[in-house]
């Protein structure tokens, strides 16, 4: 079925099924080059870690338009997959899997965790606590309650599903819009995106990164939104475009707002990171001993689910995760 496999790591217990192919390009340049050359010639799955990125850069058109005939699949070993231009791959039959799943309970607590602390305004009175005033100068003012409230999630895979259940704890109505309805979700009511958009008091962000859902919300949409909405973003920093959210805060369409990612990461617009009511952690949304308590950054649990896939492509010519954008059709 397969002659050569291409990987970043050890052997994998792959070798009954594969030859393992351990690429020695240094940099970008030189892997582009060896692909000319038609040094892989024979590969047909790549396996993908984070670190491999230090190496390649991001799996672009560039990339992907030299990689040899051969390739079928690549199998990324992380949840996010931003990293690789799905559409490029579409394009050349190439199928895209990630390991979904592994993370998906820390970042939903995560998002869980910012919004009432974001609804309530408590970054307020923490800064004044900490700052030796019991509350404030003059009188703090007054958050809201998340019960009765509507929370809108865009994007309603494994995280969305889970916030989906855990909202219902703080007696608010949850609606969700995804590319399409899923038979699955009963606890909460699908609508258009615009639907969430104007409908949502608090908007929760559980979408991947492409081009379709870079900058979905913009000023357009914050003009939509109503007045005093509370923001939540866990997934990726780009999907907010940073300088329309301080100019919706500005005119109130924004009350306040939880960040996990940003925009620029590490760096962070100014003017989010002086809002007073600003709920903001550095990435962090899979942070936990349960998480970690494998390996880092849940590195083995991701680096299990990936090998699965490449199991899968090798011993049935399919992937366990394809990504949704390829998954839709299928």
């Amino acid at each position: 079925m397969v002659s050569k496999l291409y990987c970043e790591a050890s052997p994998l217990n792959l070798s009954s099924l594969a030859t393992i192919v351990k690429p020695e390009a240094k940099t970008r340049a030189e892997f582009i080059e060896k692909c000319r050359q038609e040094a892989y010639s024979d590969v047909v799955v790549i396996y993908r870690t984070y670190y491999s990125a230090n190496i390649t850069g991001l799996i672009d058109e560039e990339l992907v338009d030299v990689l040899p005939e051969s390739v079928k699949f690549i199998c990324h070993s992380g949840a996010g997959y931003d990293q690789i231009d799905v559409g490029a791959c579409s394009q050349r039959q190439i199928q895209v899997s990630n390991a979904p799943e592994v993370v998906n309970n820390a970042t939903a607590d995560t998002a869980l965790f910012l919004m009432p602390g974001a609804l309530r305004g408590f970054n307020q009175s923490i800064l004044s606590l900490r700052g030796g005033f019991w509350r404030g100068i003059s009188s703090l003012p007054l958050g809201h309650d998340p019960d009765g409230k509507t929370i809108g999630i865009l994007g309603c895979g494994g995280i969305g599903r889970n916030i989906v259940k855990k909202a219902a704890a703080f007696g608010m109505r949850v609606i969700y819009y995804n590319r399409t309805k899923s038979s699955h979700i009963t606890e909460a009511e699908y609508v258009t995106f615009d639907e969430l958009v104007r409908s949502s008091d608090v908007i929760s962000i559980c979408t991947p990164l492409n081009t379709n859902t870079r900058h979905v919300l913009s000023h357009k949409e914050f003009s939509m939104i109503k007045q005093g909405v509370v923001v939540i973003n866990t997934a990726r920093g780009p999907i907010i475009d940073a300088e329309a959210l301080v100019a919706a805060l500005g005119n109130g369409k924004v009350w306040s707002f939880g960040l996990d990612v940003y925009e620029l990461e590490p760096n962070i617009h100014p003017d989010l990171i002086a809002h007073p009511r600003s709920m903001l952690l550095p990435h962090l949304g899979t942070y936990t001993i349960e998480e970690l308590r494998t390996h880092v950054y849940t590195h083995t649990r991701m680096k299990a689910r990936c090998i699965s896939n490449v199991r899968s492509a090798l011993e049935h010519g399919k992937l366990r995760d394809l990504v949704p954008e390829q998954s839709d059709g299928v």
